[in-house]
């Protein structure tokens, strides 16, 4: 009963457009749910704007990202209700419906593990969870792909991103990430997974440490990439 009523006071709502969820909606409503922009990179894996973005300064196996990200769209809403707003459920639900897209392509290039990109943490404190994880989570277990959230960690502390000019964004190439490794983490393709892919330069300095293991390969996947 307190359930029922709790759900009457403050009934559930779209995570992207705050529209009531109606019976057997979840977290993201039907029109949302079918009207995201995808980006459809899946497709040509290894050659797409993703994979353009890394193109001579990272060794990319293959890079997707599954939506677009613009100021005025639905993905805008969900990544900042993801991020900022504890609303880890949308990470869940945006990597059930892009497992689908891309099981295969995992299989084919045999990722061995999937890394989420980390947070300092002192910014995982304040915020009190990395907010990749559920999307990386969902898909790790839905392609029968070992997680891994240890081998890479983010040694300088920084301010967020969304509050960064391009040029300090670029600055995060620099030592910002160590990798902390073993024999058995050798020869093994990770797959980096983050949220939102701008200048790629956080998932550069990302990839540049890994490649410090031996005989390693990488791959890319985000959530979101930002149109200009």
């Amino acid at each position: 009963m307190l359930k029922n009523l709790l759900k009457l006071l403050f009934p559930d709502t779209c995570c992207g457009c705050k529209s009531l969820l109606v019976k057997n909606e979840r977290i993201i409503c039907t029109h949302c749910r079918h009207s995201l922009p995808k980006t459809y990179h899946h497709n040509s894996p290894e050659q797409n704007e993703t994979c353009q973005k890394f193109y001579g300064l990272l060794p990319v196996e293959f890079s997707c990202s599954f939506l677009y990200f613009t100021q005025n769209n639905t993905v805008k809403e969900l990544i900042h209700n993801l991020k900022y707003r504890n609303k880890t459920a949308i990470g869940k639900e945006l990597g059930i419906l892009y497992s689908m897209d891309i099981k295969d392509i995992l299989s084919k290039h045999k990722v061995d593990s999937i890394i989420p990109v980390p947070l300092h943490p002192k910014r995982l404190k304040e915020r009190g969870y990395n907010q990749v994880e559920t999307f990386a989570q969902t898909i790790a277990e839905n392609c029968q792909v070992a997680y891994n959230p240890n081998i890479l960690y983010r040694k300088i502390y920084s301010k967020t991103q969304t509050k960064k000019s391009k040029e300090s964004r670029q600055m995060d190439k620099v030592n910002n990430f160590a990798v902390t490794h073993n024999k058995e983490d050798e020869g093994k393709h990770y797959l980096l997974i983050d949220d939102v892919l701008t200048t790629g330069a956080t998932l550069e300095s990302c990839g540049n440490a890994l490649l410090q293991i031996p005989n390693v390969k990488i791959s890319i996947i985000t959530i979101a990439y930002t149109l200009s």
